[in-house]
């Protein structure tokens, strides 16, 4: 039997697909063709069907999916570390918002998304869900970068930098999907910001252009026990009471955070069909609690990971985002068993490609999804002995292990080293914005 000419064939030692789940392949390979999984075979039967002008062979590596970063602000890259170890409300008003009103423009956003996307491309990360300010200078970095990417088209109702009021804020984020929107690496959300920055006149128009145009709804929501003081002060009811009556709590929500629920409230979410980004590092570091990982899940809520900005992290780190999912479910539930590694494994990956939309196309290394796959390289000697690859990707590896990125086929990432974008002119603005905010912050 002739064999089938195709771009690519990576074998490496461990395949972890992702789904079905608890699956793992030993000494299987990846057939690629023009960006599409083609194959997921053993090494001998892959070779036999497939005749590929690349063959990359990965001896002591396990291959998975891209990492999805559910929920983040990507340019607040250049806010690390700005503010550190301060309650919410002073980090929040005292210092971050000061500082977007001051220093947050295009140029802001389009170099800060550079550096973060340098740092998620070096961890494994290939796509990333996006809220913030002028989003088209996102996409522009997205593009440059070769990654995967959900634009949020961010609408609060009081004015910044980006635009005037919320109808200004609609419309500036649609006319950036109608021009984006046939580059086949980005897709799009309405993001309204929060419940108390965003009315029900508000709402109410982003859900009927979302029903439309069939695009999630990306909010922060249930964060602190203050935003649920406001809702009912406010509304007489808590927020996601309000959202329900609005119409909002569906399969096209993304809830972000999710922190302080009822068990009324996580019944309803798993009825509604809602999906929930987790941000766990983010929620910690800022104090707000911890939220109900484990009954979300048995309540059926499509729970997927994220990093949050890197001023409230201070990492866009998917791999330590799994660790903590999974350690911190055991100890909220004091069962050893809660949330074990594959199950953290898909929440950062094909869990978030469904929340964004892209299940069918992302998330797991299946025949017919595009080829969007993180090599981790388990040589190191903190890594051996390995007795179980899907445990030691989640308790024992790090972003650093990781070696290879590839999205729709095309490699980002080679033996640790960026093959799209120049990382030393991104870290010379970085530099700049530093020194900016520096002398802004001390005058």
């Amino acid at each position: 039997m002739d064999s089938t000419q195709i771009d690519t064939i990576i074998e490496a030692r461990w395949i972890i697909p992702a789904e079905p789940y608890g699956l793992v392949l030993e000494n299987h390979a990846i057939a690629i063709d023009k960006g599409v999984i083609q194959a997921v075979l053993s090494v001998s039967e892959i070779s036999r069907q497939f005749s590929p002008v690349e063959h990359i062979v990965l001896p002591q590596h396990v291959l998975i999916p891209g990492l999805i970063n559910l929920h983040t602000h990507a340019a607040m890259a250049l806010m690390r570390g700005l503010a550190d170890d301060l309650p919410l409300k002073e980090w929040l008003n005292d210092h971050i918002w000061p500082a977007e009103i001051k220093h947050v423009n295009e140029d802001f956003v389009l170099d800060g998304t550079n550096l973060a996307c340098i740092e998620m491309l070096r961890g494994g990360t290939t796509c990333f869900n996006d809220m913030y300010f002028f989003p088209k200078e996102s996409a522009k970095a997205m593009l440059a970068s070769g990654m995967r990417g959900a634009i949020g088209m961010l609408t609060i109702d009081f004015p910044t930098a980006y635009a005037n009021d919320p109808e200004d804020y609609l419309a500036k984020g649609l006319a950036m999907r109608d021009e984006y929107r046939h580059h086949s690496l980005l897709s799009f959300c309405f993001a309204p910001h929060a419940p108390y920055t965003v009315s029900d006149k508000t709402l109410t128009s982003i859900l009927t252009y979302a029903e439309q145009l069939d695009l999630p709804i990306h909010m922060r929501l249930h964060e602190t026990e203050a935003e649920i003081k406001h809702s009912l002060e406010n509304f007489g009811m808590r927020p996601i009471a309000r959202l329900q009556r609005l119409g909002l709590l569906s399969p096209g929500l993304i809830g972000v955070n999710m922190i302080h629920l009822t068990e009324e409230e996580i019944e309803l979410t798993g009825n509604q069909g809602c999906n929930v980004a987790h941000c766990p590092s983010s929620n910690l570091k800022l104090a707000n609690g911890y939220p109900p990982v484990s009954a979300l899940l048995r309540q059926g809520v499509n729970v997927g990971l994220g990093t949050d900005g890197a001023a409230s992290n201070n990492r866009l780190d998917m791999f330590g985002e799994m660790r903590l999912t999974a350690l911190l479910a055991k100890g909220q539930s004091n069962r050893a068993d809660e949330l074990p590694a594959y199950q953290a494994l898909q929440m950062a990956t094909l869990n978030g490609a469904k929340a964004l939309g892209l299940g069918d196309r992302i998330g797991s290394l299946v025949k017919g999804k595009m080829a969007d796959i993180t090599a981790v390289d388990f040589s190191a000697p903190e890594l051996s002995p390995c007795y179980d690859p899907v445990s030691h990707l989640v308790y024992s590896a790090g972003r650093e292990h990781v070696s290879h990125v590839w999205v729709d086929g095309k490699i980002l990432v080679k033996e640790g080293r960026l093959t799209t974008l120049n990382e030393q002119e991104i870290l010379a603005k970085a530099l700049f914005w530093e020194n900016r905010i520096k002398i802004k912050k001390n005058g």
